[in-house]
């Protein structure tokens, strides 16, 4: 069945927060712990693989980089703010990344390409760990999450077309469950739920309003360390 679009997701109601799970303690957020967890990975079952189908298209494989940022006073998640006018998840708080071209070798090399292009992260500062689970979205793109440890001193030049705004996020806030919203609704005899992970940065009035694929991913990546 198709889902219906989300036009505004923060009028979404809430129906729970996951404050019963514990937050992955500060000693497995490290860059080293961090390389040893995906180097020797446990045995574990993804939470959410997917969206549902929105748009009746065929399959587009993807990469995104999900990068972990090491600085002195912790690790930190880099995300983009899509800007309004893109065709695909306008607006919307994403990982760096996009659809696999013909010169890509694997997904590793999407991953790269694609950040490199949308913000001007240069490859000599990222140290790929890992991947999560493929993730397929609402719009039928099927996404391969590449994890990387990304060394503090790097510069950043974001695409104006695609990218409005670079921030970053600590990976301890990300991967603390009480902070992590379930959203629903009912439509047309059916129920769309997706998290959300709001960030309220010192700096700013409103929060980021992180949600959807990018979010789940998160979700996903909590699960992955908290085994």
């Amino acid at each position: 069945m198709q889902r219906v679009p989300i036009i505004d997701p923060r009028v979404v109601p809430v129906v729970g927060r996951d404050s019963a799970n514990p937050a992955v303690p500060g000693a497995r957020l490290t860059p080293e712990a961090l390389r040893a967890r995906f180097g020797a990975p446990p045995a574990w079952t993804p939470e959410i693989r997917g969206d549902g189908r929105l748009l009746d298209r065929d399959p587009t494989a993807a990469s995104v980089l999900v990068p972990l940022v090491a600085r002195g006073d912790g690790v930190s998640v880099l995300l983009t703010l899509r800007t309004d006018h893109l065709k695909d998840h306008a607006g919307q708080i994403s990982f760096p990344g996009g659809r696999a071209e013909d010169e890509d070798v694997d997904v590793v090399a999407t991953a790269l390409r694609e950040t490199e292009e949308e913000v001007g992260l240069a490859r000599d500062h990222i140290e790929v760990i890992g991947a999560l689970p493929i993730y397929t979205t609402v719009t039928n793109f099927v996404v391969t999450p590449v994890v990387a440890i990304v060394e503090s001193g790097f510069s950043l030049r974001p695409d104006p077309v695609e990218v409005a705004e670079v921030f970053e996020v600590p990976l301890a806030f990300l991967m603390t469950p009480a902070h992590h919203q379930r959203h629903a609704f009912d439509w047309q005899g059916g129920r769309r739920e997706f998290w959300s992970m709001p960030w309220h940065a010192p700096d700013r009035d409103e929060p980021y309003f992180i949600w959807g694929a990018t979010a789940a991913m998160l979700r996903n990546l909590y699960r992955f360390l908290s085994v």
